[in-house]
């Protein structure tokens, strides 16, 4: 097996840190929690959350990373010899990630070329009469104007539920071929490949972002959708579904528990300082998220005030807001297919930097255990990564990607994330990071709480 790769600059680790942190929940999950939880009042409980829970939980990744030199398998077995099972829990938890994660990517790839003019139809085959699928030019007024028809029924040709696979679309498995090997390219050799293209998938999606901002705010209606995100109601700070949403979204949003941080850790040298580089991840990943949120409801704003209806009606989170939502406002706007090719590149960009973190960890896991050579693992991680991803790219693939999300983001990186915190806080004994640890055990617990309330909400 290789030596232990290293990073060739700090920066290079720093912006690793943060792209494993900004993904697509920064974009469409983080400016609807906050506009449902009290607008600009959500910033209390959600700073609150970051300085009690998510700046110690990711200090406490990063020096495990860096103390111990190994994934999260074998840092854990370091602490103690039973405790590896941890670290391949959450790899588990990870590997059903990855399998559903590139099939997102693969539909943002195909917007790209939907909004560039090229998108399937439905047609009337004259030769037999029937309804059939054809690919031609058309414009993206034509296809975003009816969003939730052509993602539902043109693009996926949904089955009637997850025990209806249906056949394998394509046009989503070039885009899911296309995913793995950037996937590849990317971590074939480590931290030295990371660290060069890292730069060009964090920068790129901030620049992107700036401009869609600068456009959104020259908008009609702009300020309308702008008051209703930030406008601070602090009626809801009385609600403590607020503060565990709060807690939710600083947990999930800055990869905890997925091993990211701890393997990205252990290619540092053991006297670098992780202190600093915790909080510089957190504050650059939450900046990303209050950022994007103005992205998200100017455009928001000026779509009420072109239906005539009020900013809730057409705010919403999640899949819908990225291929529902936001492709019918673009249809509205002036230069709409740059405007759609520039946003889809966003989260091609945002989810690229989330997927290579997890298949870095997951890999890392086998080569520390078992001392396989990154050059062997990787060809078969990408090929069955591929092969598992098919499901997914499926007409009933869709369902199937909701039902995995929800297992493992609302309930298994939880569970790892408390299991992470009592392991090392309470058994490790380090003096320095039980007092962390000690905090962020009560917060997972109050996380766990807001989980278990939004499978009540599920089944209800």
């Amino acid at each position: 097996m290789e030596e232990r790769a290293r990073w060739r600059r700090r920066a290079d680790f720093i912006f690793a840190a943060v792209g494993a942190a900004i993904g697509l929940g920064n974009v469409w999950r983080f400016p609807y929690i906050a506009f449902k939880y009290g607008g600009g009042a959500f910033l209390i409980p959600y700073f609150v959350a970051l300085l009690t829970a998510g700046i110690p939980l990711l200090i406490l990744e990063f020096g495990l990373g860096r103390m111990m030199q190994a994934g999260a398998p074998a840092a854990f077995a370091k602490v103690r010899k039973n405790f590896e099972w941890i670290g391949w829990l959450s790899l588990f938890a990870v590997m059903l990630i990855f399998f559903y994660y590139t099939v997102i990517m693969a539909w943002c790839w195909n917007y790209v070329v939907f909004s560039a003019g090229f998108a399937p139809k439905l047609e009337v085959a004259q030769e037999t009469g029937h309804l059939k699928y054809v690919w031609s030019s058309v414009n993206i007024r034509e296809w975003a104007a009816r969003s939730e028809q052509f993602f539902k029924h043109d693009f996926l040709r949904l089955t009637s539920g997850p025990g209806h696979l249906g056949h394998i679309l394509w046009y989503v498995v070039i885009g899911l071929a296309i995913s793995w090997l950037w996937s590849f390219f990317y971590v074939r050799h480590g931290p030295v490949s990371i660290g060069k293209e890292i730069y060009f998938t964090v920068i790129i999606p901030w620049i992107i972002l700036v401009i869609l901002v600068i456009r959104g705010l020259t908008l009609p209606g702009a300020i309308k959708g702008l008051n209703y995100y930030l406008t601070p109601n602090f009626a809801a700070l009385k609600n403590p579904e607020t503060w565990l949403a709060a807690y939710g979204q600083i947990f999930f949003t800055l990869s905890l528990a997925m091993g990211t941080q701890i393997v990205y850790s252990s290619y540092l040298e053991r006297r670098t300082d992780v202190n600093n580089n915790a909080i510089v991840t957190a504050l650059a990943n939450c900046g990303t998220s209050f950022f994007a949120g103005f992205a998200v409801f100017s455009v928001l704003g000026f779509a009420a005030q072109a239906l005539g209806v009020s900013v809730p009606e057409v705010t919403k989170g999640g899949l819908h807001l990225a291929f529902i939502t936001y492709p019918r406002i673009i249809s509205m706007l002036p230069a709409a297919a740059v405007i759609g090719v520039l946003f889809f590149i966003l989260l091609v960009t945002l989810a690229i930097d989330s997927q290579i973190s997890q298949v870095e960890p997951f890999m890392c896991g086998f080569m520390d255990k078992w001392r396989i050579d990154r050059k062997k693992i990787l060809p078969i991680v990408v090929v069955c990564g591929f092969l598992v991803g098919l499901i997914f790219a499926t007409r009933g693939g869709y369902y199937w990607v909701d039902i995995i999300d929800h297992v493992t983001c609302d309930f298994g990186l939880t569970l790892v994330g408390i299991l992470e915190a009592i392991a090392i806080g309470w058994f490790f004994g380090a003096p320095r990071w039980a007092g962390l640890t000690g905090i962020g055990v009560i917060v997972l617990i109050i996380i766990m709480s807001f989980v278990l309330m939004k499978l009540k909400g599920r089944e209800e």
